[in-house]
């Protein structure tokens, strides 16, 4: 499916609302003045505040499952609007909230 190009000013968070920024942005292609990211790195979350039980088991990282199929930069697919994530270490979503909207790919 189409969907936009995810760039590093894109508003990303945790399931539980924890900060996710990308650790390799890719400065060959800019959105909006930015750097896309590629889902070669993990992203970093901070401040997710998940514990069962009492017991804190926070998103840490988080690592892309989907990406572009057509659109790559220096060989690796960019992300997209609807590409997924998974968090370790407890397994949860990625939730891409907001992003440029001028750039679409597939």
């Amino acid at each position: 499916m189409p969907g936009f190009l995810l760039h590093v000013g894109a508003t990303v968070l945790c399931a539980h609302g924890g900060q996710a920024q990308a650790t390799v942005p890719n400065p060959r292609v800019m959105v909006s003045g930015q750097p896309i990211v590629t889902n070669a790195a993990p992203y970093v979350v901070a401040g997710c505040p998940f514990n069962v039980s009492g017991s804190p088991v926070p998103c840490v990282t988080a690592n892309w499952v989907t990406a572009a199929t057509r659109i790559t930069s220096n060989g690796l697919p960019v992300l997209l609007l609807d590409s997924q994530a998974v968090c370790v270490p407890n397994g949860t979503p990625l939730i891409i909230s907001v992003t440029q909207v001028r750039a679409q790919g597939t």
